[in-house]
């Protein structure tokens, strides 16, 4: 299965469940594959037969902005469901990370993979 990828996108949205942690968007950053078939766009050298990153980047920005989640397991469900709403995928693996949350860690991420039914 042929893969798009997109790593280290950065956004912002209201998440946590402490308190402190909701007084404002805290950083998080996507990393994500999304599998399908890019066979069409590889023969056509055409946009329309892809899938559009800026349109994939929109999509999870605008579940962020929007979210009240507390866990990141929520949020990151929430992104996917978003995706396989908008495009014909086969598969996609979304890591979301929160990074500095820790004080002894440089990050904490959470991994969800979906198929499509």
């Amino acid at each position: 299965m042929d893969k798009i990828v997109i790593e280290g996108l950065r956004l912002e949205s209201l998440i946590g469940v402490y308190d402190w942690e909701r007084t404002a968007p805290r950083p998080l950053r996507v990393d994500l594959t999304l599998e399908l078939d890019l066979s069409a766009a590889a023969r056509s050298d055409n946009v329309v037969d892809t899938i559009d990153y800026a349109r994939v980047a929109e999509i999870l920005e605008k579940v962020a902005q929007q979210s009240q989640y507390f866990l990141l397991e929520a949020l990151a469900n929430a992104m996917l469901n978003a995706l396989f709403e908008n495009f014909t995928l086969h598969k996609a693996t979304l890591k979301l990370s929160k990074p500095d949350i820790l004080a002894n860690a440089d990050n904490v991420a959470i991994e969800l993979t979906r198929c499509a039914p």
